[in-house]
């Protein structure tokens, strides 16, 4: 299992499927960097408590709605134009650059705040993924939420 939640996240995101179930959440308004680190807590067995679910959203979404969506906004805006502009394509992708830098840095965030929870052997330890994603429950994509675990058993 790699070591720093950012590595983590790329070695997961790279494997065949997790792509497309990774859009599908967010398409559903799914935080994937919280579920990134949910999927590694679970993976560290590092215990669940409140505390630290809110904790998690307390950086998270901030980051999230003043940085990360306005990004992916206009970088998703653009797509059309810039199929027919290359000055506008190139700036999209720096754009899409940027984006992914925003995801690095939270990511970062949310890591340098869980790196010091211990890990133990509690019954609940598993269930990360649902608690965080606990506020868009009616809509989850459930068969996706499994897959990205499924995906982090091999990280």
């Amino acid at each position: 299992m790699c070591a720093d939640l950012w590595s983590f996240a790329l070695s997961i995101y790279a494997r065949p499927g997790m792509e497309a179930a990774c859009l599908r959440l967010q398409a559903q308004g799914v935080d994937v960097c919280l579920m990134l680190c949910g999927v590694w807590l679970e993976q560290r067995g590092v215990i669940l408590t409140d505390e630290r679910v809110q904790a998690l959203k307390h950086i998270a979404g901030p980051w999230q709605t003043q940085v990360i969506e306005p990004l992916r906004q206009l970088r998703v805006q653009w797509r059309a134009s810039a199929q027919h502009d290359q000055p506008l394509a190139a700036l999209r992708e720096r754009i899409k650059s940027m984006e992914l830098e925003a995801e690095r840095h939270l990511l970062m965030r949310l890591e340098g705040l869980a790196d010091t929870w211990p890990s133990g052997k509690r019954a609940d330890q598993q269930r990360w993924l649902e608690r965080l994603a606990a506020e868009d429950a009616a809509n989850l994509d459930h068969d996706a939420l499994q897959q990205l675990r499924v995906a982090a058993t091999g990280a």
